[in-house]
């Protein structure tokens, strides 16, 4: 039997089983995409609340939730501080998120729906100071970039680093600061880009911790948030504000000091001496 045969011969069983095997696939198909088969999936896994829980703003970390023997839920979670306070009872209430049992109890006039708080008594007009997910986290995001940076610059006060190669979180870091300076300053700033190097290392690494956080189950998705967005973009307006006033200001007074030198030279040539004699 020759090789075209053999290919002939082969296509041919792949082609029954395929044809054999499809009734069965599209049955199995049908049965899969039953109603009660969709409201089981649904109840077991919906995609959509595990996404906007992890992108929207929270008064908790909630890790994972779980089904105990008798079928109960169990919550696996970090309760934050609740700060409220209240214009028509002029009370401020603190207690933890914890008090509403997410979201079943009321707990001193006010209730948890969703990702808010609202009260329970109608038309009530309250503040909400509340150390919400997003904020622990970015408290959290500071202390760890301040942590990092002291350390770094105490190792080069002490001379590591500087007359031998850095070591364990130095020589990590130092490859990211001279990118941060060589890359991204020196380019777009010129001689002056030192004066903006702090400015732009804060900021770099704290998206960056942000976002090495935000790559946790349960943690909070600071940089998605458009408020987090909006604040990083007015400061950076108002730092570029600042130094092209200061600096279109420091333009004019070199110009300045320029054009009286160049008056009090021309005023003591020999051609006005002369003038001057005469």
């Amino acid at each position: 039997m020759d090789g075209k045969s053999v290919k002939s011969l082969l296509v041919l069983v792949f082609s029954l089983l395929f044809v054999i095997s499809s009734p069965s696939c599209f049955a199995q198909e049908h049965n899969d995409h039953s109603p009660e088969k969709k409201e089981t999936e649904k109840s077991k896994f919906d995609a959509n609340e595990v996404i906007f829980g992890h992108v929207l703003d929270n008064y908790e970390f909630h890790f994972l939730t779980y089904e105990g023997k008798g079928g109960e839920e169990h919550h696996v979670s970090i309760p934050l501080p609740v700060i409220l306070y209240s214009v028509d009872r002029s009370k401020l209430s603190v207690f933890s998120s914890s008090r509403f049992h997410h979201g079943h109890e009321e707990y001193e006039g006010y209730k948890r729906v969703g990702n808010k708080i609202i009260s329970t008594q109608t038309g009530e007009k309250f503040y909400d100071f509340s150390l919400t997910r997003n904020v622990v986290q970015m408290i959290l995001a500071l202390i760890i970039l301040v942590w990092i940076m002291i350390s770094i610059a105490n190792r080069y006060k002490k001379g590591e680093g500087v007359t031998s190669a850095p070591k364990g979180m130095q020589g990590f870091f130092e490859p990211i600061i001279t990118f941060v300076r060589d890359d991204v300053a020196k380019p777009n700033l010129g001689n002056k880009y030192m004066k903006y190097m702090p400015y732009l290392l804060t900021v770099f690494f704290f998206i960056l911790i942000n976002n090495i956080f935000g790559l946790i189950p349960g943690t909070a998705n600071v940089t998605g948030n458009i408020a987090f967005t909006l604040v990083l973009g007015v400061i950076s307006f108002i730092v570029i504000l600042f130094s092209t006033t200061s600096n279109l200001t420091n333009t004019d007074t070199s110009t300045n000091c320029s054009q009286s030198r160049t008056d009090s030279t021309t005023s003591i040539s020999p051609g006005n001496r002369t003038q001057h004699y005469h």
